[in-house]
């Protein structure tokens, strides 16, 4: 894939900081070509600590930056599954951003409401003619030991969706519903920014960036259709990766 590009890192802080620095350098140069930056932050333990380093960026224009989600658990915002939640606690409460500048999907609705309401929240503000997709500058993710992104779940039926932006998933061997950004929205970016950590990622992992069956796992149909894919590896996640 000639926009693939892959950094291995040493260890968690130096994941934190290369994927500080990649946001940092991608909200700088969107906000200096269109006078603003759109980024979708992603849940779990891994793009915290890149988080609480963006926060500490007090030279960004933040007035100009913003916020959105990839993905959400169906829980209120103060639950402490929330992916919302993890990231006002790390981000959102420590940077000086408007609060109007952060759209989190409203999950303690029914979830086919909350993912409605989220697309029409995303075509408000990206106000895209019928059938064009939004061109999010950065989209950040993270990839389950099952192969999964966002919440874009094995066997789930939003593998197959392709004209909504956002939809509501049910993942049955969790029991639970997901809203999740579409395979469409997340191929639109102007960025896709992969964070990965964990010696349990590493056979999966393989399998994704080197393996010969290219439909094997849900993180294998994010390919930028005319953007950057940008995975950042801790060396535990990469160690059967092919040396480079």
């Amino acid at each position: 894939m000639p926009n693939r590009k892959i950094q291995i890192v040493p260890d968690m802080p130096a994941l934190s900081r290369a994927g500080a620095d990649e946001i940092v350098r991608r909200a700088k140069d969107s906000i200096a070509a269109h006078g603003r930056f759109t980024i979708a932050l992603s849940g779990g333990s891994t793009p915290q600590g890149a988080h609480a380093l963006l926060a500490q960026q007090r030279d960004l224009p933040w007035e100009k930056i913003y916020m959105f989600f990839g993905d959400e658990r169906h829980v209120p915002p103060d639950d402490k599954e929330s992916n919302y939640r993890a990231a006002r606690e790390s981000l959102l409460s420590k940077a000086p951003i408007p609060p109007e500048n952060i759209h989190r999907i409203r999950a303690e609705l029914p979830a086919d409401v909350a993912a409605q309401q989220y697309e029409e929240e995303l075509r408000k503000f990206f106000q895209r003619p019928p059938g064009e997709w939004p061109r999010i500058d950065l989209i950040m993710l993270g990839m389950g030991p099952d192969g999964h992104t966002a919440s874009l779940f094995p066997n789930t039926a939003a593998l197959n969706e392709n004209s909504r932006w956002v939809v509501a998933n049910r993942v049955e061997k969790l029991n639970t519903w997901r809203i999740t950004f579409t395979f469409p929205l997340i191929n639109h970016a102007a960025e896709v920014l992969y964070l990965i950590a964990g010696d349990d990622k590493a056979e999966v992992l393989r399998d994704i960036l080197e393996g010969e069956k290219k439909d094997a796992y849900p993180t294998q149909q994010v390919q930028p259709v005319n953007g950057k894919l940008l995975w950042i590896i801790e060396k535990g996640a990469a160690r059967l990766l092919t040396p480079r």
